[in-house]
């Protein structure tokens, strides 16, 4: 703790510094960080939306030190502008900050946070805030809270009781802020301190989600055995986790945290279950500007996959890494999903589109690097029983309309909008899903992620065992239990009709900025076309988009001068069957760049991402926030689109199959 920010003392914080209120109007913003004070009602409206991008820009992750501490809200927009500086907050002497709805939206990355907390930030406070990003701030020791009427009192100089900031917690989440963090608390639990005895409420009908929490909790200490036979959402809970996972980018976060709360001999518990991947920064070094290298971004970057490897050999980790030929073995959900992840099973990875497994039938979720720091020697990981939001799909998506339009669509309506789902697990059902391979549902149960859900998932069936048969030659046997039970309880129920969509774009800034595509009046110039990503990159995003591309390559057609198209397999083994299927010689006929397998432009580390301001690009990717993918504007599309888009230079819908 940084002295003199917040003291601790009988129960009650006082907060010994300045209050922080995170505006739309960029000259208010600034006013308080050269020094001015402003009340709450001055500084209306408060930005909503704050995504962890914005919080922490991806290249600022390449720290892992108390050198976040000098970037926190640098990549925040105001308006049009980036009004808070390097440095600027730590040198504010704030000690409170305070914004709108869905705070901390977006990746899991823990970093943000913690560059508040180096800042010498030791309170959030905001409207609601994204489950992953609050969990994080628990785990830090960084307190949270939805009540505005803190701060006439923290001004005034009142010593908060804890209560305030410990209401409405379940009883693990209490306990683990009174402690000042997570690995406090894991540290007690392994001594026997801590134990939670679970509500014994005996069998009832669960959802699917449910069923899967009540297999995997750990009622006891970390060793003991696992089960109860129910759950209910608002229950604190620890899950064994039948795989943990990590990659490059938090790798080595997360080990310096456990060395430093637990030693530097602490011991991984069962590495056969862990996995490490190093997906994202492949190919940072073909994108990254003079300007981040002139600042030692690059040299910090290439810093990280030494440390993960160092970790992983020392522990006894398998690591999925770089290739001879270029890129990544693949990306960790594409290979999680591939390789590993099997229904009925319990998934924890620090990226928050580890829901991509979900379309397997499984618990997957993304975590935090203390969460995942914990989980590697407890092997267990802590939640809060979500409540589940079934979305019942009707009909069948048309022809030329993909999974990825259904998500658009989803993340657009108010009700996802104001925040309706946050926090929930999202039972995708309907005669419509029924109809969609697994690689088209792993797309919505991915893009969970975005709608602010715990996770997403998929009730496995003969398409479920089709895909482990096809991808790994396995024969899974689905049990009975692997489904919701009739009455079981859900917090809502969301009808689409998907009959009537159509193809879907989301205006650059947010993914909940879709539109029917049809609906665009404006003609939309593409400077970059880019299929790729773990969202985009799958055999039947590659599928959809040759089928776009491939009259054209016959015809002899080239993709317009002053136009990239780049295309990005999500696995080396989605790379193998494409080029196989003659998919990738479509693509470069028509003049697409190739590229190895890895995150890439996504995380704003490879070829694909803009370069200027003023550079649109269309983009198959899962999420649009400011800076997301360069400093461009990025509109989101199914790959099929994208495949047009890039053929046309402009944003367009992909030919009806009578216009091929």
């Amino acid at each position: 703790m940084s002295p003199g920010k917040a003291a601790q003392k009988g129960g009650r914080v006082r907060f010994h510094g300045r209050i922080l209120i995170l505006c739309e109007d960029p000259g208010l913003l600034r006013a308080q960080l050269d020094g001015r004070d402003l009340d709450l009602g001055e500084c209306l409206p408060l930005r909503d939306q704050i995504s962890t991008d914005e919080i922490t820009p991806a290249l600022i992750c390449y720290h892992y030190d108390e050198k976040l501490g000098d970037f926190p809200y640098t990549g925040l927009r105001c308006g049009t502008e980036y009004p808070v500086g390097e440095g600027a907050v730590r040198a504010g002497g704030f000690a409170v900050s305070v914004s709108g709805k869905r705070r901390g939206k977006g990746s899991s990355r823990e970093a943000s946070p913690y560059a508040e907390w180096c800042a010498g930030i030791r309170l959030v406070i905001a409207e609601s805030f994204e489950r992953i990003y609050r969990q994080n701030c628990q785990n830090l020791g960084l307190l949270t809270s939805t009540d505005f009427g803190l701060i006439p009192r923290i001004r005034a100089g009142e010593a908060i009781p804890m209560e305030s900031f410990t209401e409405g917690l379940d009883p693990v989440a209490r306990e683990i802020v009174e402690r000042g963090g997570l690995f406090p608390f894991s540290q007690a639990r392994l001594k026997g301190e801590i134990a939670f005895p679970p509500s014994r409420r005996g069998i009832k009908p669960m959802t699917l989600g449910e069923k899967i929490l009540a297999r995997h909790a750990v009622p006891g200490p970390p060793s003991g055995p696992a089960g109860l036979d129910s759950v209910a959402p608002g229950e604190g809970l620890f899950l064994r986790a039948d795989w943990r996972f990590s990659h490059e980018y938090v790798t080595p976060m997360a080990a310096s945290f456990l060395a430093r709360a637990m030693g530097p001999e602490a011991r991984v518990i069962h590495p056969e279950r862990v996995l490490a991947f190093r997906d994202h920064l492949t190919f940072l070094d073909q994108s990254m500007g003079p300007e981040a290298r002139r600042r030692g971004l690059l040299e910090a970057a290439r810093a990280l996959p030494l440390v993960q490897e160092a970790f992983c050999a020392r522990q006894g980790i398998h690591l999925h890494g770089e290739l001879p030929r270029g890129g990544s073995e693949g990306i960790c959900h594409a290979l999680i999903t591939e390789r590993y992840a099997r229904p009925g099973e319990v998934v924890v990875g620090t990226d928050s589109h580890t829901p991509h497994a979900g379309a397997l039938g499984c618990l997957a979720f993304g975590v935090g690097t203390t969460d995942i720091a914990c989980a590697w020697i407890t092997g267990d990981v802590r939640v809060t029983v979500p409540p589940t939001l079934r979305i019942l799909l009707r009909g069948r998506l048309a022809r030329g309309v993909a999974a990825k339009d259904l998500a658009l669509h989803l993340l657009r309506l108010p009700f996802i909008r104001e925040g309706g789902a946050l926090g929930h697990i999202l039972e995708f059902q309907g005669d419509a899903l029924a109809l969609l391979d697994t690689d088209e549902r792993a797309t919505l149960t991915n893009m969970a992620a975005e709608i602010g859900a715990f996770t997403g998932i998929v009730a496995p069936d003969e398409e479920t065992l089709r895909f482990l048969r096809d991808r790994r030659g396995e024969d899974v046997r689905l049990e009975p239990w692997m489904r919701a039970d009739d009455g079981a309880a859900y917090a809502g129920t969301l009808e689409v009709d998907c009959g009537g969509l159509e193809p879907m774009v989301a205006r650059p800034g947010d993914p909940g900025n879709g539109m029917p595509l049809g609906d665009l009046q404006e003609l939309v110039p593409v400077h970059i076309a880019y299929l790729g990503s773990c969202t985009g990159g799958k055999r039947e995003d590659l599928r959809r988009a040759f089928e776009v591309v491939s009259p054209a390559a016959r015809a002899g057609r080239r993709i317009p001068e002053g136009v990239r198209f780049f295309v990005q397999c999500g696995s080396e083994a989605v790379r193998v069957h494409a080029e196989q299927e003659g998919w990738l010689a479509a693509f470069e006929a028509v003049g697409a760049t190739l590229l190895g397998s890895s995150c890439g432009a996504c995380i704003n580390a490879g070829p694909g991402v803009s370069e200027r301001p003023d550079q649109v690009t269309i983009s198959a990717i899962n999420r649009n926030f400011p800076g997301r993918s360069g400093p461009g504007l990025v509109w989101l599309a199914s790959p099929a689109t994208v495949a047009a888009s890039a053929l046309a230079g402009r944003i367009c819908a992909p030919p009806s199959e009578e216009e091929r």
